[in-house]
């Protein structure tokens, strides 16, 4: 007997003994036992299809197996496993290369800021529902999407961030959104997540990038701090060792 027979990671219960260890592996707390029957079973509305379960846990009799099957289950994989690659940019993780590399890419220009919102963060999730309503609110600002970002290949429309109506309510680990604006829409950016900081049931964390002046500064500091947001000394500095092959 299977528990969860259209998930891609199951628990064969011929071979569970109910020992547990499984159980505190999850991130999301979907591995539960069943005090009835004594076996592990996998609760199919937390589970995101992460696969640590199947990576790390060290199971004695081998009962959890991982199986492919059902077009939602794969997509969840896809924004939750770190290992699985995205079909539609052919790399790993749920956003794009990371904007480290814009000295490569000349992904933002002088007078630019990019943003990476990584919603749902650490084990809390979020579905594709809300990722919906940031990207609707963020609209409002006039954002200029990351367009090989792997989230835009899966709406229906992305001026009203709408998903198709069978991944709505999938809950995935989590979404990474990516955008770039000029420096004088920081402000209204920043506005548009406090409010959704204040009305969204998940986390999300915010990464900010933008080219540094020839006189080192770095303006966008400063339009951050007055609006009450310091930034983290722990930054990737890119020292624009790739610059000659964009420019």
């Amino acid at each position: 007997m299977l528990y969860g027979a259209k998930t891609l990671v199951l628990i064969d219960h011929g071979r569970c003994i109910g020992c547990g260890i499984c159980i505190p592996y999850c991130p999301r707390s979907a591995i539960r036992l069943d005090p009835n029957i004594r076996k592990a079973y996998i609760n199919t509305e937390e589970c995101v299809e992460c696969g640590t379960c199947v990576r790390v846990v060290q199971c004695p009799r081998d009962a959890i197996v991982g199986v492919v099957e059902g077009y939602v289950r794969e997509v969840q994989a896809h924004f939750s496993d770190p290992y699985t690659l995205h079909p539609s940019t052919g790399i790993p993780g749920r956003g794009t290369e990371e904007m480290k590399t814009n000295d490569v890419t000349g992904r933002f220009k002088k007078g630019e800021v990019g943003f990476a919102i990584d919603i749902g963060r650490p084990l809390i999730g979020v579905t594709f529902a809300e990722v919906g309503r940031f990207i609707r609110t963020l609209n409002t600002v006039g954002v200029e999407w990351e367009k090989a970002n792997p989230i835009l290949y899966l709406l229906k429309d992305l001026e009203k961030g709408e998903f198709p109506e069978e991944l709505k309510k999938v809950k995935i680990h989590s979404a990474v959104l990516e955008f770039k604006v000029p420096i004088s829409r920081v402000r209204d950016v920043i506005e548009k997540l406090k409010y959704l900081a204040e009305t969204t049931d998940t986390v999300f964390s915010l990464g900010v990038i933008s080219r540094v002046e020839e006189d080192f500064t770095i303006p966008v500091i400063n339009v951050l701090g007055e609006l009450g947001l310091k930034v983290s000394p722990w930054a990737k500095t890119n020292v624009g060792l790739g610059r000659p092959l964009i420019e």
